[in-house]
């Protein structure tokens, strides 16, 4: 081709409108840009535990990348999957999360206390993962079947989801894996109350759910440690508050610019789970205030875009996506929450991973599958009017 049409190509992309796509690109470049601050962001954070556990500085790096080339394989196959796909096998993909539940209960591997992982060479499976996404998937099949029920019925309609969701946290809790369970509840809530929930029903239940998580809470000692460690971290700084103050050294050593990317000093084998839990307070020492706001705007510009792809679906009565495009929103923005107010001091910490972002082959495999679910809903809502506005041209 000779080098005429090349530049003219050229000019024609920058100058000329992008034809009409029938899928959210914008989504993708938002999924895209998460997983690759996530990959440079656990590179930093992991060089000093990577090389102190194996000699070798990018040994996290090369498995996140993994993770990612997995996650975006498999996101790429679920895209190809038909939502009616998931509406028929909701109840099947919930037997199978819990039996992986049982499973990681009997033969499960065990880090820090906590059994929940099952080791499958290359990368250790979280079920609590799974099952995240299955519940909010059977729940959303639920309230396309049982919608007039849950409007107005107490038991037909409201509790028997809850009673499924109890079945969950009873075996999530022998782990023990509370942030999943406050996780699920949260979203199930709010996807009961999208359904149109009556709103004495719903409070009724949410003031019930509060009591029991505080329950939970009194009743293990380490969670309460983590509660009060929480309140005043500073009174004991080297014991129980030890993980939070490194933590909020880090965010003080940010300022507004940060001390750049790779010069954190809170990694240096200070602050914990530095690649993990707390891949956000390195963000904030290496990135600053400017870079927490661009990181949290990606997040929810995310959650924004599950909201209107939602919104979009019940315009083209598609329910069933409807419902699991909100149930998706409300879990990566509940699950940001925790993550980010955990490292920031402004709640208890609970071990969640920040959304496509930290470092976890489960967490970010099943992130990426959401959004691939996500990406389908909004292509199926815009087939479906584009026939629409197909058939309307052929009766005119």
């Amino acid at each position: 081709m000779p080098l005429r049409e090349h530049v003219a190509n050229f000019k024609q992309w920058f100058t000329q409108p992008a034809p009409q796509a029938l899928f959210d690109r914008q989504l993708v470049w938002i999924a895209l840009g998460l997983m690759l601050t996530g990959l440079v962001m656990v590179t930093s954070a992991s060089f000093p535990i990577s090389y102190r556990l194996t000699g070798q500085p990018f040994h996290f790096m090369f498995r996140h990348a993994v993770f990612l080339l997995l996650a975006i394989s498999t996101a790429a196959v679920i895209l190809q999957v038909q939502l009616k796909h998931w509406l028929k096998f909701s109840s099947i993909l919930l037997g199978i999360a819990i039996v992986l539940l049982i499973v990681v209960l009997v033969g499960g591997k065990s880090v820090n206390g906590a059994s929940r992982w099952i080791p499958l060479g290359l990368f250790n499976l979280q079920p609590a993962e799974v099952a995240k996404l299955s519940l909010f998937i059977f729940m959303a099949g639920y309230l396309v079947r049982k919608q007039d029920e849950v409007r107005a019925t107490f038991f037909g309609g409201f509790i028997k989801p809850i009673l499924v969701f109890g079945a969950f946290a009873v075996l999530l809790l022998f782990q023990p894996d509370l942030g999943t369970v406050i996780v699920m509840l949260v979203t199930l809530f709010g996807m009961l109350f999208i359904a149109g929930a009556k709103l004495t029903q719903f409070l009724a239940l949410m003031v019930v759910g509060i009591v029991a998580v505080i329950a939970l809470i009194v009743a293990e000692p380490y969670r309460m440690k983590r509660v009060t460690s929480f309140l005043d971290p500073w009174e004991n700084p080297f014991g129980s508050g030890y993980q939070l103050t490194q933590s909020l050294m880090a965010f003080g050593r940010g300022d507004w610019f940060g001390q750049g990317l790779g010069n954190s000093i809170q990694k240096l084998a200070y602050l914990p789970e530095a690649h993990t839990d707390f891949v956000f307070a390195v963000l904030a020492e290496e990135l600053g205030f400017v870079g927490v706001v661009l990181v949290l705007m990606l997040i929810f510009s995310l959650v924004l875009k599950a909201i209107f792809i939602g919104r979009r679906a019940f315009e083209s009565d598609e329910f069933f996506g409807g419902y699991l495009a909100f149930g998706i929103g409300i879990w990566f923005a509940f699950q940001t929450l925790v993550n980010v107010g955990a490292a920031a001091g402004i709640v208890p910490t609970k071990g969640l991973t920040l959304p496509l972002i930290s470092y976890g082959g489960s967490s970010l495999i099943i992130m990426s599958v959401a959004v691939s679910i996500l990406l389908r809903i909004d292509h199926e809502c815009r087939l479906k009017a584009l026939q629409i506005e197909k058939n309307t041209e052929d009766e005119q």
